[in-house]
């Protein structure tokens, strides 16, 4: 690792950071298509486990990026997810960001049902009549609500960004969405994850698209 400083431009210094990260990875072999997912979260972190951890269900940058092409929206776990999400570029596409953690009637549920808030959370979310990404960094309660929806055929969604990070049930959880066979995922396996890493891969989805 050099320590010495080097004389990069500003508008210059996410493409060294991408050159930098192409070179360290070396020879290691990522799956054709998610190159830029892969290395965005390796920019955002500066973690290149993120080579080894990311699993990607069949074709589900293709068909991440078809269904933003027709309108999807995102649905997050946290604010912070939101707030790093290019609502903009999404936007062009006719897509919205949302996230209910902070809405009154959630909260109500949540303490109704004896529930964590994610999970009154999906449940909202399962009420749209929208295409939908979950794009899940915190919590591993809204991963297997998620699952328990889909499998009672209450909702369908276009993606599942299961990235949560922590220790209680965040592991167990992520696999539970792995071994869905007709959901879309791009999953963080491990422990490691959070709102920047769910914010990253829907922005490079989006990057993509350019």
């Amino acid at each position: 690792m050099d320590t010495k400083l080097e004389k990069v431009l500003p508008a210059e210094i996410e493409k060294r950071s991408f050159e930098i990260i192409t070179s360290e990875l070396g020879d290691v072999s990522l799956i054709p298509g998610t190159e830029p997912i892969v290395k965005r979260c390796i920019h955002t972190s500066a973690d290149f486990d993120y080579a080894e951890s990311l699993v990607f269900s069949e074709n589900a940058v293709e068909k991440a990026i078809q269904a933003i092409k027709e309108g999807a929206c995102i649905v997050t776990d946290t604010n912070m997810a939101k707030a790093g999400i290019n609502k903009k570029r999404l936007a062009k596409y006719g897509g919205e960001v949302y996230c209910f953690m902070s809405d009154e009637d959630v909260a109500e549920s949540a303490k109704a049902n004896g529930t964590t808030r994610a999970v009154a959370c999906m449940d909202k979310a399962a009420s749209l009549n929208k295409k939908l990404i979950f794009a899940i960094g915190n919590a591993p309660t809204a991963l297997v609500r998620l699952k328990e929806l889909i499998e009672s055929g209450k909702l369908k969604p276009e993606l599942i960004i299961g990235v949560p990070v922590g220790f209680v049930n965040v592991v167990a959880s992520k696999e539970m969405i792995i071994e869905l066979s007709e959901t879309p995922y791009i999953v963080a396996r491990g422990r490691k994850g959070g709102s920047n890493i769910a914010a990253c891969i829907c922005n490079a989805l989006l990057y993509m698209m350019e």
